[in-house]
């Protein structure tokens, strides 16, 4: 099954890139490896606000990193394409780096990322494995709850 099938059997419509909100691009490629920009949570196309341990429980913001996952999809997608190639040309998910807007006191912001991963593993299968690091930080841009960074090996 392609990616683009899998992706329709899971309801998901990958959005466009979105506009840098600095100083940066969405994505750079060199040699097969493309590094995704950071992504902070939406909702409803504004940023996902909350802070873990404070506003927000594990439970809430597991969702907003599965749509960060979704958005990267939609970045992943539009490196590929700049690239002449598609998602089903991703080689592996390589890594992926989750910064959670969290308490000093939080810990539990692995599993707040495991709604990224999770869904990177059912859209890719043994692809989407990926090496991984989660961090709790004190604040985000725009008070965000989560942001996400990805780097992905094409063929």
């Amino acid at each position: 099954m392609s990616i683009y099938d899998k992706l329709t059997e899971l309801g998901i419509v990958l959005p466009p890139v979105s506009v840098p909100a600095a100083a940066y691009v969405p994505f750079v490629q060199t040699g097969n490896l493309i590094f995704l920009s950071g992504h902070i949570a939406k909702q409803d196309g504004k940023p996902w606000v909350g802070q873990l341990g404070l506003t927000m429980t594990t439970d809430e913001a597991k969702p907003a990193a599965r749509a960060v996952a979704i958005d990267l999809l939609g970045t992943l997608a539009a490196a590929c394409l700049a690239a002449g190639k598609t998602l089903d040309d991703v080689k592996r998910i390589v890594k992926v780096l989750s910064l959670v807007n969290s308490t000093a006191t939080y810990t539990e912001q692995h599993l707040v990322t495991n709604g990224c991963s999770e869904l990177l593993g059912q859209v890719f299968g043994p692809v989407g494995a990926h090496a991984r690091s989660a961090f709790g930080v004190a604040q985000l841009p725009m008070g965000a709850c989560v942001e996400i960074e990805l780097i992905a090996e094409i063929g």
